[in-house]
C-alpha cells in the first residue's frame, strides 16, 4: 500500500455503494478478509490498495470494473486535417491528397488514406507489380477502370470496390472530367511520409 501521492481515487466511488447498500465497513473487510481500518482508510483515499484488494472489495459491493475505472479511460488522440494544410504528392497526371490519420494505433491495423484525383487520360498502379495489403476506394466523381490481373472492372460516381493488393492492379480514368477517388490502403505504403 501507498500512503502519499495518490494518483487514482477509488474511495468515493465504494463509500458511496457501500452505503446506498447499507453494507457496514465491518462487513466488507469481513468478506474481503482485509481490515476495517484498510476499508476506511480506501474509502476516504488515504491509501492506494492493491489491485488485488481493489478488486475484491469491488467484488463484495457488487461494484463493475468499467464503472470503477470509468474515470481513468485514456484519452485517444484525434488527428485532424485542415483543408490547406494536408500534405499532397503530384506525379504526372496523378494528384495525391493525403486525409488525416490515427495515431497510436498497433501497426497490424495502422492504414493510409487519400483524394485521388487523376486527369483524363491518366492512370495509377503497375501492371506489373503489386504490394503486401489491402484496398478500399469509393469514386466521387468521374468514371474508371481498375484493371486487376487479367480482370478489368468498370466504376463510376457512387461505386466502391475493395481488393487484396498482391495482386497487380492500376486505376485509369476513362471519363471525360477528372476522376476523384477516396482510397484507404492498409498497412500503409508511407507515401506521404517524407512528402509535403
Amino acid at each position: 500500500m501507498v500512503k502519499k501521492n495518490i494518483k487514482y481515487r477509488f474511495g468515493n466511488k465504494l463509500r458511496a455503494i457501500r452505503e446506498r447498500k447499507n453494507i457496514t465497513l465491518k462487513e466488507v473487510a469481513k468478506q474481503a478478509n482485509v481490515s476495517e481500518s484498510l476499508v476506511s482508510q480506501i474509502e476516504t483515499n488515504k491509501v492506494s490498495p492493491s489491485i488485488d484488494t481493489l478488486l475484491t472489495i469491488s467484488d463484495v459491493l457488487g461494484i463493475d470494473y468499467e464503472y470503477l475505472f470509468s474515470d481513468y479511460k485514456q484519452n485517444k488522440k484525434v488527428t485532424i486535417v485542415q483543408s490547406n494544410r494536408g500534405k499532397s504528392i503530384k506525379s504526372g497526371d496523378v494528384l495525391l491528397r493525403q486525409l488525416s490519420k490515427v495515431d497510436d494505433i498497433p501497426a497490424e491495423h495502422d492504414i493510409e488514406a487519400f483524394i485521388i484525383e487523376i486527369e483524363i487520360g491518366g492512370e495509377k498502379g503497375d501492371i506489373e507489380y503489386g504490394h503486401v495489403g489491402k484496398e478500399l476506394g469509393y469514386i466521387l466523381e468521374g468514371k474508371c477502370e481498375l484493371v486487376y490481373g487479367s480482370q478489368t472492372y468498370e466504376l463510376n460516381k457512387g461505386d466502391s470496390i475493395g481488393f487484396p493488393s498482391d495482386i497487380p492492379h492500376i486505376l485509369k480514368n476513362t471519363g471525360d472530367t477528372i476522376l476523384k477517388s477516396i482510397w484507404i490502403i492498409t498497412p500503409p505504403r508511407m507515401m506521404f511520409q517524407s512528402k509535403t
